[in-house]
């Protein structure tokens, strides 16, 4: 690889990292609003919404999905390394606003420190549960995605890709929900409905960037001449 094409290479992982790191960041702030993502109106399972999910959950596919093209490119380290920088990140953002909503609001300003504490005052307990979830299903899915990827050989991109995203998700939902509900953000009258929701709706996302996954590898491989299952050494 020619130094023009590492210093490409080097552009695209930090991108990449970029486009992790606020997904992730941001899901954490905006968690507080629910929705329901299916159209056609309410349905109950073990008395809980099953279609009743948090906002936050809207970028937080697009980690995983980012996880898996970092490491079928640039490898399982790298894929790692983007994790350690999204916890850091979570973390700072964290402290961040702990330190917004204990510095008083002037009188004039526009935003209340009751309504700022209504929206941000349980994000840093939200990014703590999130975190633990986050932790155990990353690293998970690196690790089974890079034993898939070895088995076959680098072949069956869709294998891998769904194998891991589905067992990292449940994990991640399993954990972050029991987590909210263990601190009291949430009501334990919802965990039933939110995990069972939470994970249908994480599988279908990653049913529909499967194929993004292939045209982003696609893509990729093309433009550094990469052969099925070579990666890039930014080392």
């Amino acid at each position: 690889m020619t130094q023009k094409d590492k210093k490409l290479a080097y552009k695209v992982y930090l991108y990449l990292g970029a486009l992790f790191i606020t997904s992730l960041v941001v899901s954490n702030l905006i968690f507080q609003k629910f929705f329901y993502w299916y159209p056609f109106g309410d349905i109950k399972v073990f008395g809980a919404s099953l279609f009743e999910v948090s906002v936050g959950i809207l970028p937080y596919p697009i980690t995983f999905l980012i996880t898996d093209l970092i490491s079928e490119i640039f490898g399982k380290k790298k894929a790692n390394q983007i994790v350690v920088a999204g916890i850091f990140a979570s973390f700072f953002s964290m402290g961040i606003i702990l330190l917004a909503d204990a510095v008083p609001a002037l009188s004039s300003s526009p935003i209340k420190d009751d309504l700022f504490s209504k929206v941000f005052a349980l994000s840093p307990i939200a990014v703590l549960a999130s975190m633990m979830a986050y932790l155990f299903a990353q690293f998970i899915d690196i690790r089974i995605y890079h034993f898939w990827k070895n088995y076959t050989s680098g072949k069956h991109l869709w294998l891998r890709n769904n194998f891991s995203t589905f067992s990292s998700q449940f994990i991640d939902t399993f954990t972050v929900v029991l987590l909210l509900c263990v601190f009291e953000v949430l009501p334990w009258s919802l965990f039933y409905g939110l995990l069972v929701s939470g994970f249908l709706f994480k599988v279908f996302i990653a049913i529909i960037d499967t194929p993004l996954l292939y045209l982003f590898v696609y893509i990729l491989r093309r433009r550094f001449k990469l052969k099925a299952g070579e990666e890039i050494q930014l080392d």
